[in-house]
């Protein structure tokens, strides 16, 4: 009798290998990042119903709890915290032993990568470009992020890569390579009254409008520090949504803006932009970033080689900063 009823125990505890499958996993693991079952429905393409049975048969056959429901909001249970970084290890491996019976090596499926308009428009096309031909089966989704939603999203699972701006290149829970410091450029019109100066100093900035990008943008905040240190004042910026509206601005005489010099290189050589000879004192760096302790699918390895490849090539062959300020 005691046997049988050991028996009978061991067949209740949960198997790892029957009773949970791909698809509960995957949508575990949408739920558990965004912790939204809405969200998540979306971008599975699943209905709330077929969504929430997913989570309750692997409720079921693990017979723990994987996330508090609070009102309106939900959030993982220990066991549903716990269980995360494995639903992740599993679904990369299931995707390697995916290709891996189809006896290829290309990679496959959609890689979602956060990036702000600089590098997107300007250093992303050639890239993108090589893939296309490349790698025709990886599908690249570029999501418009700045820095610091950039790197939430990365620790959240929300991306997959990211590409940050920034002066710091440590950052909590995410894994950067540096690609290269990002060239900042003043720039200003023809016309303007600083156009002219054999050398501008911060005091002059001070007394004219500036163009940036919104809040968030990390040279911009530098910019605006500098700008900002000793007056005891918060000076006003006239922020612009895009790069290209912020150059317009600027070549109309609305002020001057400090921007990465691959955005404007195109404007200043066609003359309806000039360069200011301000000494920037800070440096930015353009990084590759993805969460730290992620396992790197097939695909994350390939793209972050390949990004490695084109643009630290690309930052090499440009020109050095301008002199910093003693």
């Amino acid at each position: 009798m005691g046997c049988f009823s050991c028996v009978r125990h061991v067949r209740r505890k949960p198997d790892l290998g029957g009773d949970m499958d791909i698809r509960q996993l995957a949508t575990f693991h949408k739920v558990g990042t965004l912790l939204s079952f809405t969200r998540a429905a979306a971008e599975l393409k699943y209905a709330q119903s077929s969504l929430t049975a997913h989570i309750k048969s692997l409720e079921e056959s693990l017979e723990v709890s994987l996330f508090d429901r609070l009102g309106g909001r939900i959030e993982l249970t220990d066991a549903g915290r716990r269980l995360l970084p494995y639903a992740e290890q599993m679904l990369t491996l299931a995707g390697e032993a995916r290709g891996a019976a189809l006896g290829s090596d290309e990679p496959t499926g959609a890689l979602t990568v956060g990036s702000m308009e600089s590098i997107t428009s300007y250093r992303m096309p050639m890239l993108l470009e090589f893939f296309h031909h490349r790698h025709p089966a990886l599908q690249i989704v570029l999501r418009p992020s700045l820095c610091a939603e950039t790197c939430h999203a990365l620790r959240q699972g929300l991306f997959d890569l990211g590409f940050l701006m920034e002066a710091e290149t440590r950052h909590p829970g995410v894994q950067t390579e540096v690609l290269g410091s990002e060239p900042l450029t003043l720039v200003a019109s023809p016309g303007h009254p600083l156009a002219q100066a054999e050398k501008v100093t911060t005091e002059a900035l001070r007394g004219v409008q500036v163009l940036s990008a919104e809040a968030g943008c990390a040279y911009r905040e530098l910019f605006e520090a500098e700008l900002n240190d000793g007056t005891g004042e918060s000076l006003p910026f006239l922020e612009f949504g895009t790069i290209e509206s912020i150059k317009r601005g600027v070549s109309a005489g609305l002020g001057v803006s400090l921007l990465p010099t691959a955005t404007v290189a195109d404007a200043l050589g066609a003359g309806s932009l000039v360069s200011l000879p301000w000494a920037i004192p800070f440096t930015v760096y353009t990084q590759l970033a993805w969460r730290r302790g992620k396992t790197l699918t097939r695909e994350m390895r390939v793209f972050i080689d390949q990004t490695m490849r084109f643009l630290t090539e690309e930052y090499a062959q440009e020109p050095a900063l301008a002199p910093r300020l003693a």
